[in-house]
């Protein structure tokens, strides 16, 4: 081999042989993500691995293809495969040599760390385990004493419907219309839960635009809160909660695990395992369980999940016309789940005799606890002696279950 062939060879090695515009907008959409998470603080713990595992998917590296794989896969096919190594699929051999991607007997080339790991997002394992870990963490006592608060989290869900029926509209099918509707629950395991399994094509723009969305909740959500409640209504200050008894709070997940299993069975590894963390929690008997599922292991997972989700965002399938659409939809599902719990809050204001505070309705959407302190911040600002915090929390964790009902539903519906 010359010199120059030695060269030649070593430079067909190299990213800036492989790189591609496509890639080097992914690289900068990567980098914005990065700055969201790290200087604005946007989500963090989920959008810094999903950023990062977006600029993985994206780096220019050699054709990990190998030659006789490419000459069975179609165009089509070959357009699927992820470009990064990291996410390559294992190869087989068939008994006659024929290099496949169906397991057989023979490897030949085994995959890369991020494909093993996204297993774990692909057979929804992750999912469950978050909402366990969620469960240690959450205190349901809110939601037990105003068990009207179900209602608020149930109208937030607004949006999930909303963005379902604008992306029919558009020519999604019925499990990407649901996957893309999941995002106005604002809870983004249950939107990875969802689109998994309906839609897993669509995980990466879903993904990303729930949890980008998750996190400019304070910039979706007060514009729409001073537009449809008055001084007035934002300056309630609330009766204090009732105090809500261990037994209840025991009896709390045990119910809710039966009602569920019994009316909507799809919910139940996503609600069964919340509620799961919070029996841990309440019962107070597995201290070692609930400090390692709410921390340890909640940690790890978000970790193996943010990252594996941003990696299938490469630039051969994330750069659509469908990504646009859905990060537009995302808009919709956010806004309009805001505006249905708004609206009912009013309605709940009204029949109270001006004692509910209609901004407690705008925490049905989710995301715990951040909307929960929207509506404490919105309140304060008109009333310095308003305290909304604990009232809010209880539509806040309703929207928690709310999402996780909605998403059994679509998946009654459509699922295989």
């Amino acid at each position: 081999m010359s010199v120059l062939e030695a060269l030649s060879r070593l430079y067909s090695q190299m990213g800036f042989a492989n790189v591609t515009w496509q890639m080097g907008l992914m690289i900068v959409i990567a980098f914005v993500l990065i700055y969201l998470a790290v200087v604005k603080k946007f989500e963090p713990l989920l959008l810094l691995p999903i950023a990062f595992g977006v600029l993985l998917a994206n780096m220019p590296a050699p054709d990990w293809i190998p030659a006789g794989l490419r000459e069975v896969l179609s165009a089509a096919e070959l357009d699927k495969l992820p470009t990064s190594s990291l996410m390559a699929p294992p190869v087989y051999a068939t008994a006659e040599g024929v290099l496949t991607l169906a397991p057989t007997a023979t490897t030949v080339q085994t995959g890369g760390l991020l494909y093993y790991l996204y297993q774990g997002v692909k057979l929804s394992i992750f999912p469950p385990l978050i909402f366990l870990g969620i469960g240690c963490m959450t205190d349901f006592g809110p939601l037990i004493a105003r068990p009207q608060s179900l209602l608020l989290g149930a109208a937030a869900q607004l949006g999930v419907f909303v963005a379902f029926i604008f992306a029919v509209a558009l020519g999604f099918s019925g499990g990407e219309a649901a996957s893309i509707g999941i995002i106005g629950g604002a809870d983004g395991p249950t939107a990875i839960f969802t689109t998994t399994a309906l839609a897993p094509h669509l995980l990466a723009p879903i993904a990303i635009a729930a949890y980008s969305y998750m996190a400019l909740i304070p910039v979706i959500q007060k514009p729409l809160m001073k537009l449809l409640t008055t001084k007035k209504e934002r300056g309630v200050v609330m009766e204090n909660l009732r105090e809500v008894s261990k037994k209840e709070k025991i009896i709390f997940p045990i119910a809710v695990t039966v009602l569920v299993a019994f009316l909507l069975p799809a919910a139940l590894p996503l609600v069964g395992m919340l509620m799961l963390g919070n029996l841990f929690r309440e019962s107070g008997v597995v201290p070692r369980l609930t400090q390692t599922a709410s921390n340890e292991l909640i940690n790890i997972i978000t970790i193996f999940l943010g990252i594996t989700v941003g990696a299938t965002a490469a630039a051969n399938t994330f750069l659509t016309v469908q990504t646009l659409q859905i990060i537009a939809l995302g808009v919709f599902a956010f806004s309009f789940g805001t505006i249905g719990g708004l609206l009912l809050g009013k309605v709940m204001y009204r029949l109270s005799g001006g004692k509910i505070n209609p901004l407690i309705g705008s925490a049905g959407v989710s995301a715990v606890p951040m909307a929960a302190r929207v509506s404490q911040e919105m309140g304060q600002k008109e009333n310095p002696n308003n305290f909304l915090l604990m009232h809010a929390m209880g539509p806040n964790i309703a929207g928690v279950l709310g999402s996780a009902v909605a998403a059994g539903v679509f998946l009654a519906l459509f699922g295989s």
